[in-house]
């Protein structure tokens, strides 16, 4: 049989054209294709074509051609105008013929992404006006001009990432109303023009990581108010400012991970109320402080990863983000202290991963560990002793949070390196003279308490006058009519006694009668406390 590309340099292209509709367009499905009649689609996985085939169907909708050898695009994709998807990524493209596209009226996506191409012109995309996703990564172009994307007015995605871009004009991204997502990470821009991304009014997405700004210029992200994600990791920024993100009130992620910022940006990030998702790792700071996150009530996921001088994180850190949920500390080689408190104040709190950190224990007051849905802290140095036994326990009951990627495996002491923690028997963890322990500090507890009870008596007692005098004559007022009333209700409980009140006359003139041979005394005192007098011998 005589291969297609043979058949087309003898007949030309006009028998290329006819020769699908002549004997059925199945048999000129080229090698390593995959030709669906149907759904009209053609997928060409890795081969070695050299050109665009030409005796595909024209009807196809779908063209998918990567990882092959393809140099140019040729005037023969001007056979397929029913194309809505062109993939031709992975291949030898070294550019772009101008209006090469301007009979794919219907194509929506075009994916020339890890090619060669070093340049596009203003007119490369001419004629594309249902043109949606456009996407160059990966390629050698080195600027972006004026207007260069006006010919796709109702293009939403647009990836120039991994070029070599080094600047952009100011009035670049004219033209492109609907544009929601933006790739420029990885490549060599260093400073941000400020008007450039003002026409974007719907922009929901931006990638700026892996360039060389060193810093953001105050109103560079103006006029974005439907900015949704912010990505500028790995751009060596060493400062931010309050002016930094301001505009972006309506950012709900953010990623400023890779840089080299000293110390956390409290204020420049209050300015982002609704942020929900924050990545800060990779950074210089040594400490993550109190309330450092201030101002963000609304985050529910940061991550903190990488960080090779982070030490510490200080208690309270956390205490302004209520709505946290997830929280990644991992692969802080220097961290190895957490204070009392660092988690505290979070109640929604389910996701935590420390992994590949410096820590040898976890307090249990740390973290509310038993309502944690997913917790991983696998990686680090610990010392199995008794004081995670706690820890042991809730492996045993929860077994379902630890999977063979985050297994807890001991480290100290050297009998238990290399062990699993939850095989570790609470004997061997050294937990056997902990009851006795625990029942002397008891006793201690007792005695010292009544120790205290009996001083504190005793001292009271001792100044009883004083506190009497400290407490006021009202106090002591009251005390004696709380005592006569004590005692009129003792003498109302015994009705058959009747009882006079002592008088000092009686008892003198009684005496006087008595012992001194004296004249009877006066009948208002001859009556004595009792009716019945008392014998003079029984006296």
């Amino acid at each position: 049989m005589v291969s297609v590309k043979n058949f087309c340099v003898v007949f030309g292209v006009l028998a290329c054209v006819l020769a699908p509709f002549a004997s059925g367009a199945a048999a000129y499905c080229p090698a390593r294709c995959v030709c669906d009649d149907v759904k009209l689609h053609v997928t060409c996985g890795e081969g070695e074509l050299d050109v665009l085939p030409i005796a595909l169907n024209p009807a196809i909708e779908r063209l998918v051609i990567k990882f092959n050898r393809i140099k140019a695009i040729d005037s023969s994709i001007q056979f397929y105008s029913d194309l809505t998807m062109l993939d031709l990524s992975y291949n030898h493209l070294l550019g772009l013929p101008k209006s090469i596209f301007r009979y794919q009226k219907r194509l929506l996506q075009l994916h020339l992404n890890n090619n060669k191409i070093a340049s596009i012109g203003n007119k490369t995309f001419a004629g594309m006006d249902e043109l949606r996703v456009l996407n160059l990564r990966g390629n050698f172009i080195e600027q972006v001009t004026k207007g260069l994307f006006r010919a796709l007015p109702k293009l939403e995605e647009l990836n120039l990432g991994e070029n070599q871009i080094a600047t952009l004009h100011p009035e670049a991204f004219e033209g492109l109303p609907y544009l929601r997502i933006l790739h420029l990470d990885d490549n060599a821009i260093n400073v941000i023009p400020t008007p450039s991304f003002t026409p974007l009014r719907l922009l929901a997405e931006l990638y700026l990581g892996l360039n060389t700004l060193n810093q953001i210029q105050p109103g560079s992200f103006e006029g974005l108010q439907h900015l949704r994600r912010l990505d500028v990791r790995g751009s060596m920024l060493v400062n931010l400012t309050i002016d930094t993100f301001r505009g972006l009130e309506n950012v709900r992620s953010l990623d400023i991970s890779d840089n080299h910022l000293l110390k956390v940006p409290t204020v420049a990030l209050s300015v982002l109320a609704r942020l929900e998702e924050l990545a800060i790792g990779q950074n210089d700071f040594e400490v993550i402080p109190e309330g450092a996150f201030y101002g963000l009530s609304n985050l529910r996921k940061v991550s903190i990863s990488g960080a090779l001088n982070l030490q510490r994180i200080q208690s309270g850190a956390f205490a302004s983000n209520t709505n946290l949920d997830t929280i990644v500390i991992a692969s802080n080689r220097m961290l190895q202290e957490l204070d009392e408190g660092a988690f505290s104040g979070l109640p929604h709190i389910e996701n935590v991963i420390l992994r590949d950190n410096a820590f040898r224990t976890f307090r249990e007051e740390l973290l509310p560990w038993k309502q944690l849905r997913n917790f991983d802290i696998s990686g680090n140095p610990l010392a199995c002793n008794c004081h995670l036994r706690w820890m042991k326990d809730l492996l045993r009951d929860k077994p379902e949070l630890e999977t063979e990627q985050s297994q807890v495996i001991c480290q100290y002491p050297e009998r238990f390196a290399g062990e699993a923690l939850r095989e570790i028997s609470s004997e061997l963890l050294g937990c056997h003279q902990r009851p006795s322990k625990a029942r002397a500090m008891v006793g201690v507890v007792l005695v010292a308490s009544a120790a205290s009870l009996t001083t504190f008596i005793l001292v009271a007692y001792r100044l009883r006058h004083r506190l009497v005098d400290v407490l006021g004559p009202s106090w002591h007022n009251k005390r004696n009519a709380l005592k006569e009333e004590k005692d009129l209700e003792f003498v109302k409980s015994f009705p058959e006694i009747e009882y006079h009140q002592p008088n000092f006359n009686i008892y003198t003139c009684n005496y006087q009668q008595m012992y001194q041979q004296k004249p009877p005394c006066p009948p208002q005192f001859q009556h004595h406390i009792y009716e019945t007098p008392i014998p003079v011998s029984d006296l």
